[in-house]
């Protein structure tokens, strides 16, 4: 991936609605590679925090011939730095998301998470699993302080894929680690529609595979 240069959005492209109607089927998302490389066509490249650029691309699948998927490569260890790879066809408030993902490695971080709601690079609801803590956590982000909301322990192992779920309906929000419910939590920060987004921390490698996203209401 060294040598690719990320695609930055701006902020009009941010705020673009589009998408499926609330209540349609879920949207598996696409990450066959752009013709240049990089990211697949539709996700901008943002970052919360400090330290460089994120390195997201679309890579082969070497589990399922045929199929790609999309990865954080970038090493840099600022601690407080959170690369997002953001959808920009779809924009809801009502959602139920969920991706597979594998931590690969990370001295500082290891881990992968799903952003909901998401305003800007600085404003968003989270999700995230972490293989170095064995915890899932769902945060708020609030002009780009994160503050967590609920947390619970779960065993994440690095070289493994997991499935992570976030369901958000007005100011509840249910989390799912492997197919099962692990927790829920209330919060009423960000009620207005909002981006979805893949994240990861610091010098988190990390790859997903099998975004679906679905509108509710």
């Amino acid at each position: 991936m060294v040598g690719r240069r990320p695609i930055l959005a701006s902020g009009a492209a941010l705020l673009a609605a589009g998408g499926p109607a609330r209540g349609a089927p879920p949207l598996v998302v696409p990450l066959t590679p752009s013709p240049g490389g990089g990211p697949p066509d539709g996700f901008s490249i943002l970052k919360t925090g400090g330290g460089g650029l994120p390195d997201w691309a679309s890579i082969p699948d070497p589990d399922r011939p045929g199929e790609f998927v999309l990865a954080q490569s970038s090493a840099d260890t600022t601690d407080y730095r959170f690369p997002l790879a953001i959808y920009n066809k779809f924009s809801a408030a009502d959602v139920d998301v969920s991706v597979r993902f594998k931590a690969v490695a990370g001295r500082v971080d290891r881990a992968g998470g799903i952003a909901v709601r998401l305003k800007d690079a600085d404003n968003y609801y989270v999700v995230r699993a972490n293989a170095l803590e064995d915890n899932v956590n769902f945060y708020r982000v609030v002009n780009g302080h994160r503050r967590e909301i609920q947390g619970a322990a779960a065993k994440v192992s690095s070289g493994v894929w997991h499935t992570l779920g976030l369901r958000a309906e007005g100011n509840g929000f249910a989390i799912s680690f492997n197919g099962k419910n692990l927790f829920t939590a209330t919060d009423s920060s960000f009620p207005a529609a909002g981006k979805v987004a893949l994240w990861t921390k610091a010098d988190s490698v990390t790859w997903f595979s099998g975004l679906s996203l679905q509108g509710l209401r």
